[in-house]
């Protein structure tokens, strides 16, 4: 059975910890400000086997950015490379081979060709190379979505987005009781903190 779509709901395959904080600040806020909602992992519900909500979120979501560039082993003992990524790029793939009309995936990246070396089956598909940067991050999803229709804001307007709602970061968590920027309830206060700065910069405007 197909799982309802929302037109505007694109999946975020990012990593959670602390050195890309910044980069999962970036996506939040500029897919946003682009008139899209970004979901992740951090937002599904108990109850059903993880792999299966994983799934059905991914199906659920027109778009999908799969961040690739934390290729690097963790430092936690033993040392380890992170498979989640990969794996959860290749359910994708295979949705959208089964329906290539109901899902679009994109791929971004720290560095130039690295791809090439780390999972060589997908040479010749683009890759959105963002340096490890917030405004990379704000250019390559403009490149990503430039086709889509729906707002298309400037790069500066993006980055004072980002500025705006990083401002927020402490008293959203100190709200939430969070111990981590990567919990359920602060992934949800900063996509309606990204929301409301998006509406009042616009209306600032007009």
């Amino acid at each position: 059975m197909q799982k309802p779509h929302k037109p505007a709901a694109v999946f975020l395959n990012i990593p959670y910890d602390d050195r890309f904080r910044r980069l999962y600040l970036a996506y939040i806020t500029g897919l946003t400000q682009l008139g899209l909602e970004p979901r992740a992992t951090l937002g599904i519900p108990g109850g059903e086997r993880r792999l299966d909500r994983i799934q059905a979120l991914i199906e659920s979501c027109p778009y999908s950015i799969h961040d690739l560039s934390r290729v690097q082993l963790d430092r936690n003992p033993p040392p380890t490379p992170r498979f989640n990524m990969p794996f959860e790029l290749g359910l994708t793939v295979a949705l959208a081979r089964r329906n290539a009309a109901r899902h679009l995936w994109f791929v971004f990246e720290a560095e130039e060709r690295r791809l090439m070396k780390s999972l060589s089956d997908l040479n010749g598909s683009d890759v959105y190379i963002h340096d490890g940067t917030v405004e990379g991050v704000m250019r390559q999803l403009c490149n990503a979505f430039v086709r889509r229709r729906g707002p298309q804001p400037t790069v500066p307007e993006m980055m004072k987005t980002y500025r705006l709602v990083s401002r927020r970061v402490d008293a959203i968590m100190a709200n939430a009781g969070a111990r981590s920027i990567f919990e359920a309830r602060v992934f949800a206060d900063l996509s309606f903190a990204a929301q409301t700065t998006v509406k009042l910069l616009r209306r600032e405007l007009v």
